[in-house]
């Protein structure tokens, strides 16, 4: 993660306004990047990119990934040199809901996005941010490795597979490594685990709705308490997103295709652990209570392989579950507390750099 290689370097993300695109474009100013930001208005109401600012630092453009034309102008105008695309419609209950708003957004958004590249003849590399759902889950414990085949029971991870296999197919047809001379764009897949950080108020996500519940001196309601998910804190796939594009700007295709960003393996935790451990933090007395009634299919078992980064791109997550609370939590009483979100913000991101 050093300024040097960052330092003025041209970077188009679509979904700033979003939970990791908020955090992802902090960091990358702090490195001295040029960053631009193509995403629909803030999806929540607080939210990250307005509680820390995070548009004082960036070219932030609004702007739907389904509207090709617009998109395309924009990385165009950007003269963008590295592209990552997290924008998403990133919510499996949502999926249940609205299963066509989720398909264009996450497989035509993709589509859009990787045709404009192809217009666009100062981008190198591009990493597409897609999510460990992406997998065929048949509820195993055994870690999903890169070449696990594409799946996806409801319809949000199921889109999640079709962007994957959108991306192989642009990967083989367009962006060629036997072709590398000639079209220069370098592509990969990322895939991490249930990130948790300060800022994330989206609903239907368990750390949101903890602090919700806090706040509001409420019971936390939970729906599976003895799912096992990779818990990270946003920081840790972001790091290896930005290691990612960097070989593939310095190296080309050699990095191209699919990558797991998932936390160690003693730190995939069960939900009922996750919501204990936030309660002991938070300290206020806060409890939880199991919710009645059906709820739409979610997996028990998610666990990522991440062997292939670690040996690769020398990538490995440093904070651990109660460090990644320990941060999430502090954010989330700071900001009650009024403090200035982006200074906080950025001194998490300069804390973490510094491991």
């Amino acid at each position: 993660m050093k300024s040097s290689f960052w330092l003025n370097k041209k970077v188009f993300i679509t979904g700033q306004s979003g939970f990791k695109g908020g955090w992802l474009s902090l960091w990358l100013q702090s490195l001295g990047a040029e960053v631009t930001g193509f995403s629909l208005p803030p999806p929540t109401s607080p939210n990250l990119f307005e509680a820390a600012n995070v548009a004082d630092g960036m070219t932030s453009i609004i702007g739907d990934i389904r509207d090709e034309g617009h998109l395309t102008k924009a990385i165009k105008d950007s003269g963008a040199e590295v592209v990552i695309h997290m924008a998403a419609q990133a919510l499996v209950r949502k999926s249940y809901i609205d299963p066509v708003e989720t398909y264009a957004i996450n497989v035509m958004g993709t589509v859009n996005l990787l045709n404009a590249v192809r217009q666009c003849t100062t981008v190198k590399a591009v990493v597409n941010v897609t999510s460990d759902k992406c997998y065929e889950n048949k509820n195993s414990d055994v870690p999903f490795v890169e070449s696990d085949p594409m799946g996806g029971y409801d319809p949000y991870s199921n889109s999640k597979g079709c962007a994957e296999l959108v991306t192989n197919a642009f990967a083989s047809s367009y962006f060629n490594h036997k072709h590398y001379s000639e079209h220069g764009i370098a592509l990969a897949s990322a895939r991490a685990g249930n990130v948790i950080g300060g800022g994330d108020w989206a609903e239907d996500r368990l750390l949101p709705d903890i602090f919700r519940a806090i706040a509001d001196d409420q019971t936390v309601i939970i729906r599976n308490p003895n799912a096992i998910r990779p818990w990270q804190h946003v920081l840790e796939p972001l790091s290896g997103y930005l290691t990612l594009a960097k070989n593939l700007y310095l190296s080309g295709t050699k990095y191209s295709g699919g990558w797991n960003f998932g936390p160690q393996e003693e730190d995939t935790k069960t939900v009922g652990w996750m919501v204990d451990e936030i309660c002991q933090q938070w300290a206020n007395n806060a409890s939880w209570q199991i919710s009645e009634g059906e709820h739409p299919h979610e997996a028990n078992y998610l666990r990522l392989n991440s062997n292939r980064a670690k040996s690769l791109l020398h990538w490995h997550s440093y904070w651990d579950t109660k460090q990644a609370i320990d941060y999430s939590v502090s954010w989330q009483k700071a900001y009650l507390n009024g403090d200035d979100m982006r200074e906080f913000s950025l001194e998490q991101i300069s804390n973490f750099r510094e491991l």
